[in-house]
């Protein structure tokens, strides 16, 4: 069950009618034991959408105060948690008027991973604004959707220029036996990326960010898709397989285990 707040109060029917406009941003986490892996870069992606999106500064302080009070409601030291950054006086007739913003908690239970390597369908899409969080996920879930209907896991994202991107809530990275590959091209860039990105990094293990085409698969072994939930091994990518996905999911890992948990 999924328990909401708005601004530190229990979410009443106002708030959440005002969160039907489709118009705000997000981000995604998991607490365990009061704590989260990069709270920074959660906060900074929130704060960059808010001033894109509204032209005002977040209060970074009082949010982390209405999340913690949240947390303690419910007794909950590990959970799943979505903050939407929207305004409940936003009028679509009138974007550009200044509003002040509102934030929604919403507290759920922890997250886990898929328990088997998922099969994934390279679909032709190009995320709007895609440095951006925002609440725009319909075709996100309908290409997933269209996936399922094919007999794979989820979808897999191809830009006009027929480059891998990024799945439909989750980055990825593969494996070409030597070194970790990042694929460039425009795409939501996740908090786990990065930390992943650092943690290799502090490890010593070698690797490079280039871009990925459909036919150039081939060259790669294993590959494994991410995101705030944890990381899970691709078993094949359309009719391509990836056999040493689990090699690249240990390296991850052991990447990810470099990013401390701090307290809220």
């Amino acid at each position: 069950m999924t328990v909401l707040f708005c601004n530190g109060q229990l979410a009443d029917a106002g708030a959440l009618s005002a969160a039907l406009v489709n118009y705000g941003h997000f981000t995604s986490l998991q607490v365990r034991a009061g704590a989260v892996q990069g709270w920074a870069l959660h906060m900074q992606r929130l704060q960059q959408g808010t001033r894109e999106l509204f032209d005002v500064e977040l209060d970074g302080t009082q949010l982390v105060a209405w999340l913690r009070q949240a947390l303690q409601q419910l007794d909950a030291a590990d959970a799943s948690v979505r903050i939407t950054v929207f305004s409940r006086q936003f009028d679509f007739r009138q974007p550009l008027r200044a509003v002040p913003v509102d934030v929604l908690i919403a507290i759920a239970a922890p997250a886990s991973i898929p328990a088997l390597a998922r099969s994934v369908l390279p679909l032709p899409y190009q995320r709007e604004l895609a440095h951006i969080k925002h609440v725009g996920t319909f075709p996100l879930f309908h290409l997933r959707r269209q996936a399922l209907q094919r007999g794979f896991d989820d979808a897999l994202f191809i830009d006009v220029q027929g480059r891998i991107s990024e799945g439909t809530t989750w980055n990825l990275a593969f494996w070409d036996g030597a070194q970790v590959c990042w694929p460039q091209a425009s795409a939501l860039r996740g908090s786990t990326e990065r930390l992943l990105m650092d943690g290799v990094a502090a490890l010593g293990q070698a690797q490079t960010q280039v871009e990925v085409h459909l036919p150039s698969l081939a060259r790669f072994s294993g590959a494994v898709a991410f995101n705030a939930s944890g990381i899970w091994p691709l078993a094949a990518i359309g009719e391509q397989r990836m056999g040493q996905s689990d090699v690249l999911l240990a390296h991850l890992q052991a990447a990810l285990a470099q990013a401390p948990w701090l307290a809220l």
